[in-house]
C-alpha cells in the first residue's frame, strides 16, 4: 500500500513504533519512498528509504493516482467537504504539494483539531477533556478558499475522512457526516456547538477507538497481519 504524508508528519513515527513501517510504503513529496520519513526540520528526508526519486517524478506518481491513501492536514472545512489550507483573510500560504497529493489519491484522511487558537485538551483515564476551547472556528459555513473540492471528490468516488481530537467525519453524498466521537466528549457542547453548520449525524454513531486515548502501542501490526476468519 502506497501512502502519501503531507503536514500530518508524525504518522511515520507511529508506524515505526507500531512496527508496521515494513507493511506499508510511506512517501513524501520531496521524493523519498519507503522507510520512516522525518518531520519538523527533517521534513522531506527519511530514515532508511527504499528509493529517492527526483521530485518531478514523485509528482508524476501522485498525479497518476499512485497513492492508495493520503494523510493531509486542514485549516478550514465546510459542510460540503471543501478544505482550505491556502488562504486566510489576506494571508496566502500557498498549496505546496497539497493539490497533487489530494486530487487522485483513492482515500484521503485529513487531520487537525476541531477548533484552533489556544485550544487546551487533556486525556484523563482514557477520556478526552477540553480544558480550554479554541477561539477560532475551523469548521465553517464556507471556507475562505477551496484547496480541496468536496463535490469533485464525491464525483471521483474518493473516500474522504476528517479526523479531529474529539470527532471523526466522513464525506458522504449529502455532505459531512459525523460518524465517531471521543470518549468523554459531550456531543452538543464539545462538537455541535463548535461548528458553524449542522452536519448529518450517522445513525450508527460510535465511539472513537479507545486505544487512541491510552499510553502504549495500539497493536496495529496484529490488525494488519491477522488472517481473515
Amino acid at each position: 500500500m502506497n501512502l502519501g504524508v503531507g503536514i500530518s508528519a508524525m504518522i511515520p513515527n507511529v508506524a515505526a513504533e507500531e512496527e508496521i513501517d515494513d507493511h506499508i510504503t510511506l512517501t513524501v513529496e520531496s521524493g523519498v519512498v519507503g522507510g520512516v520519513p522525518g518531520y519538523a526540520r527533517e521534513f522531506g528526508t527519511a530514515y532508511n528509504p527504499r528509493a529517492i526519486l527526483d521530485q518531478p517524478y514523485q509528482f508524476d506518481f501522485y498525479d497518476g493516482g499512485g497513492l492508495d491513501c493520503a494523510f493531509l492536514s486542514f485549516a478550514e472545512v465546510d459542510v460540503d467537504g471543501n478544505v482550505n489550507v491556502t488562504r486566510f483573510g489576506e494571508r496566502y500560504d500557498g498549496a505546496g504539494g497539497f493539490i497533487n497529493i489530494s486530487q487522485n489519491a483513492k482515500r484521503i484522511v485529513f487531520s487537525g483539531t476541531l477548533t484552533g487558537g489556544g485550544l487546551g485538551v487533556a486525556i484523563e483515564q482514557g477520556k478526552v477533556h477540553i480544558s480550554k476551547e479554541g477561539r477560532l472556528r475551523k469548521f465553517v459555513a464556507k471556507v475562505g478558499q477551496i484547496s480541496f473540492n468536496g463535490r469533485l471528490a464525491r464525483e471521483r468516488g474518493q473516500d474522504v475522512t476528517i479526523v479531529t481530537e474529539r470527532a471523526v467525519f466522513k464525506l458522504e453524498s449529502t455532505g459531512l457526516t459525523l460518524t465517531e466521537i471521543a470518549p468523554g466528549v459531550d456531543l452538543q457542547r464539545d462538537i455541535l456547538d463548535q461548528l458553524e453548520f449542522t452536519p448529518e449525524i450517522s445513525p450508527n454513531l460510535t465511539s472513537m477507538d479507545p486505544r487512541l486515548f491510552v499510553s502504549g502501542r495500539m497493536g496495529l501490526k496484529e490488525n494488519l497481519t491477522r488472517k481473515p476468519a
